[in-house]
Order: structure tokens, then C-alpha cells, then sequence
């Protein structure tokens, strides 16, 4: 690998790295300031590619570079950085998209965990909820883009409560008449990545390996515990703890979607970040999923009354009766 850039260069005339303040196998994330826009900061997304491959080869990944991230130019939306230029500088290529302050959820959890205490549920769904709607405005584009790399680590929480997701680092476009080219110095990180996203090959990649990555970190964010990875949960089938084992405050309903979501064949996941975005917040019914062998605690009636469907069930039932009361009084 070169060496990183230094404090003070100046990219392509306007960018003045100032730090760098992430690193990964793609290469580094910097903080710079647009000399051009006077007082705007923003983040240059350092890709550098596997200077091992034959040069046909990275001629061809500098070109899907450029097309992906013509498409990510496009996207707004307001748990998305802004992506504003990309440009190429030697052999590393560059995505300059708006620098988001405040914590990641990764530091939040580990804080959570050296008090032991676990974070909230509710603030957790209020995240979650967030992170689906921008995977879902993802999924939906015309070809869909799949991250390929959700993680605490990549969920900045702003000061006003908005949550981004950021590093397009390992985004695919999936255009049917594209084949990818593993460039990248990387494939997500283990603990949050899916069986069919091992491997040189992303043909078997969709969708629905946003969703287990994304089941994977909602998993870690509640439990304080890193999810056994997809490799060993083949080899070992009940090496994924469930959830409520850890943390006894969490629902049913949540525990179940999240699950449910860390599926190992893609067939059994949720089809769409919208089926889970709905199963995870109570808005559908879940499959029933065999949790593993674990003993059920008891619940107290009232947290069987505020979930969904259960709700919905136990109140019909519970004014069918006092009508059938009141019928017989009268009489």
C-alpha cells in the first residue's frame, strides 16, 4: 500500500486533508476542508485496489469506480452523506461526501457496555428505524445499491438525533448486465457479513445481505455481544446466542425479526428491507422461528398486550367479552 496522505496536501486543487480519521483494508477516510466553499468540511473516501491484479483488471474496477459513483452523486436523501465529487488521484481513486460529526453507535454500545447496562430498546427501534428507510430508498433505486458494509461503526448518531449511514466504501450497483470485479482490499467486516458475501465472487450478492448485515448489527447494538459470524454458524449451528439469553428486556417481537433477518440462506430472510423494517416495528406478523432451544421466561400481561399482533388479538377478545357481559345483564 502507499502511504497515507499527509496533513496540509491539497487534492485536485480544492480538498486540504486535515486528518485522517478512519482506516480500513480499502484504504483511508480523511477529513478535509473545501478550500473552495470557505468553512465547509467534508469526507474523502480513500478507494485503493489490490495492486496485484493485472492491470487489465484494475482498468476495469477504476471504470466501475467511476460509474458507481456517478450513480451515487445522485442520491439525497437524509440519512445518506451527500456524495458532492469523486475523482482519481494516481493509483487511489476518491469519494468526497459531507463530514457527519458526533459519535458512532459502535462507541455508544461500547460505552453502554463498560456501565453495564444495555441500550435502550425503544431508542435502538428509533435508529433502526432510520437505517431502513435509507437501505430501503437504496434497494429501490433503478439498478438497486446494495452497501454491503452496515456496521455500528459505519451508523453516525448527529447531535440532533439523526442517524446516517455512511462509508460507501464496499457499495455494489446491481445491474443484471454487470458483472463485479473483487478489486477492493476487502469484503465487509466478519461479524456482520453473510455467508454468500465471502468469496471472489458477489454473483450470488442482493439485498438481502444488507438485511442480514443489517440484522447483525441491530443483534450487537441490543446485546452488547458480537453475533457469531455466518462461517461458524455453518460449521455450528447453535453458536448464535438469542438475543433475550443476554438481554431478558428485549421483546419477542424484536428478538424474532432480528433473527429472523440473520437467516444463513437468503431464502429464509425477510425479501425486502421493507418486510423487515415492518416485522421489526410491530407492523406485521413474524414467522415463527425456533429460538434455539431456549426456556421462555414468563411475561407479565401487559407486555403480552403491547405487541403487535398480540394487541390487536387480545383486545378484540377482551371487548367481545364485555359486550357478551353487558348482553347478559341485560337480559
Amino acid at each position: 500500500m502507499l502511504p497515507p496522505l499527509k496533513s496540509g496536501e491539497v487534492l485536485r486543487g480544492r480538498y486540504k486533508v486535515r486528518e485522517r480519521i478512519g482506516q480500513g483494508g480499502m484504504g483511508s477516510i480523511y477529513l478535509a476542508d473545501d478550500v473552495r466553499l470557505k468553512g465547509r468540511e467534508c469526507a474523502l473516501k480513500e478507494v485503493e485496489y489490490d495492486r496485484a491484479l493485472p492491470e487489465k483488471i484494475r482498468d476495469e474496477a477504476r471504470e466501475q469506480f467511476l460509474r458507481e459513483a456517478t450513480i451515487l452523486a445522485r442520491l439525497d436523501h437524509p440519512n445518506l452523506p451527500k456524495v458532492s465529487d469523486f475523482f482519481s488521484n494516481g493509483p487511489r481513486d476518491y469519494l468526497v461526501m459531507d463530514y457527519i460529526p458526533g459519535n458512532d453507535l459502535r462507541t455508544l454500545m461500547m460505552e453502554a457496555r463498560r456501565n453495564k447496562t444495555f441500550l435502550k430498546e425503544k431508542e435502538v427501534s428509533v435508529w433502526a428505524e432510520q437505517i431502513a428507510n435509507a437501505l430501503a430508498f437504496l434497494h429501490m433505486q433503478e439498478p438497486p445499491i446494495v452497501h454491503r458494509d452496515i456496521k455500528p461503526s459505519n451508523l453516525k448518531l448527529m447531535p440532533h438525533g439523526l442517524i446516517k449511514l455512511v462509508d460507501f466504501g464496499l457499495v455494489k450497483i446491481l445491474a443484471p448486465e454487470e458483472v463485479t470485479i473483487t478489486i477492493i482490499q476487502g469484503q465487509g467486516t466478519a461479524l456482520y457479513t453473510p455467508l454468500e458475501q465471502y468469496g471472489g465472487s458477489d454473483t450470488h450478492t442482493d439485498v438481502r445481505s444488507d438485511i442480514y448485515s443489517f440484522g447483525a448489527t441491530l443483534y450487537h447494538l441490543l446485546t452488547n455481544e458480537s453475533p457469531a459470524d455466518a462461517r461458524k454458524r455453518f460449521l455450528q449451528p447453535d453458536s448464535l446466542i438469542p438475543l433475550r439469553q443476554i438481554n431478558p428486556d428485549i421483546t419477542q417481537r424484536t428478538e424474532r425479526a432480528v433473527l429472523w433477518a440473520m437467516s444463513l440462506h437468503p431464502d429464509e430472510r425477510p425479501a425486502s428491507m421493507d418486510e423487515f423494517r415492518q416485522s421489526l416495528l410491530g407492523y406485521r406478523e413474524i414467522p415463527i422461528l425456533p429460538l434455539l432451544g431456549r426456556r421462555e421466561r414468563p411475561h407479565s400481561v401487559w407486555e403480552y398486550l403491547s405487541n403487535a399482533p398480540e394487541a390487536t388479538l387480545a383486545w378484540g377478545a377482551t371487548v367481545l367479552l364485555l359486550i357478551s357481559l353487558l348482553a347478559t345483564l341485560a337480559r
